[in-house]
């Protein structure tokens, strides 16, 4: 296998949570070429790592620059010939058989399975129903369809020297050394309010957190999550918060910035990845019905125990590691 190309998949958690495969690939074959095949909004998610020797930006258009045929075009080009298939749409399979990868590994779903040379299937329980398996696993499963040893669970992220700058300036333009504790707030989702927490729950954790331990909070938010950043900063307005509504955004950025909390609160959505890969402690917030309550677990900084922190129907609880 001397050009091997992996095609990424379509969501941004996704794509670290693959992270551990795509290492071992690159490890496990040194000599070899390798492209990342992925959608444009996901392709800053792995820049500054080591994995790939080029990557190729592939849309949902069939023509133009990275549309379909162009892409395929491209990797006959390049005369890969081994594809590793993350995503299991049938049009992956079909890229990777128009390419011309004469190896191609993945799961056999969706009616592909004739486009495929290394098949795998979804684990099945006792009955013969499909098994849940975490997604890592199950990427983890299609590497090693082409020898490599297992991957492990180790996730890992990389910033670039522009993503470094760009945090540099959001630390010096709102002082965020100051804070010996900074915590991050990442209120936004790709899903939409379904998966959003609701702005008070953030502003009353706020003055929860910044009463109880003196800390500084960054309000991190997509371009599209401008409004709801600016109102939790407005509604606790408090001189330890700053969010960033009003500045340039970037993927990139927001990886740097996460490297650098203490602790991250967010909501079920690419950054906890973020945090995860970086070995960063992570409290996932969730909105649930009225009525109901759930403890949601994360390490917390503080060599002391704090208490449970309540806040509306949901409970924040902070186990402890060493500071």
């Amino acid at each position: 296998m001397r050009r091997i190309a992996l095609f990424l998949p379509n969501w941004i958690g996704d794509v670290v949570m693959a992270t551990p495969a795509i290492r071992a690939v690159r490890d496990h074959f040194p000599e070899a070429r390798t492209y990342a095949v992925c959608k444009p909004y996901v392709a800053e998610t792995l820049a500054g790592s080591r994995w790939f020797d080029e990557v190729l930006l592939c849309d949902r258009r069939w023509r133009g620059e990275r549309g379909f045929l162009s892409v395929a075009a491209r990797l006959r080009q390049e005369r890969v010939d081994t594809a590793v298939l993350f995503p299991n749409s049938f049009r992956s399979a079909l890229l990777a058989w128009h390419g011309g990868c004469s190896t191609v590994v993945g799961f056999a779903r969706y009616g592909r399975n004739i486009l495929l040379s290394r098949r795998l299937y979804p684990l099945r329980d006792h009955t013969g129903h499909p098994k849940p398996a975490p997604i890592i696993d199950d990427y983890n499963r299609i590497v090693q369809l082409l020898g490599v040893p297992n991957p492990g669970h180790k996730m890992e992220l990389h910033t670039t020297s522009e993503d470094e700058r760009a945090a540099n300036t959001i630390w010096d333009k709102y002082n965020l050394g100051r804070h010996r504790v900074l915590i991050g707030f990442n209120p936004g989702g790709a899903f939409g309010a379904a998966k959003h927490w609701p702005v008070s729950h953030f502003v009353e954790l706020a003055h929860r957190l910044v009463q109880s331990h003196n800390c500084g909070i960054l309000v991190l938010c997509g371009p599209t999550e401008r409004d709801i950043a600016r109102d939790i900063v407005t509604q606790t307005h408090h001189p330890h918060m700053v969010g960033l509504s009003e500045d340039t955004l970037s993927l990139g950025l927001t990886k740097a910035l996460t490297r650098r909390l203490q602790v991250l609160v967010t909501t079920d959505s690419g950054p906890r990845h973020f945090a995860a890969a970086f070995d960063r402690p992570v409290v996932v917030v969730v909105r649930i019905s009225p009525g109901r309550k759930r403890i949601i677990r994360a390490r917390s900084i503080y060599k002391k125990k704090s208490p449970v922190v309540r806040v509306s129907n949901a409970f924040v609880h902070w186990d402890t590691i060493g500071a």
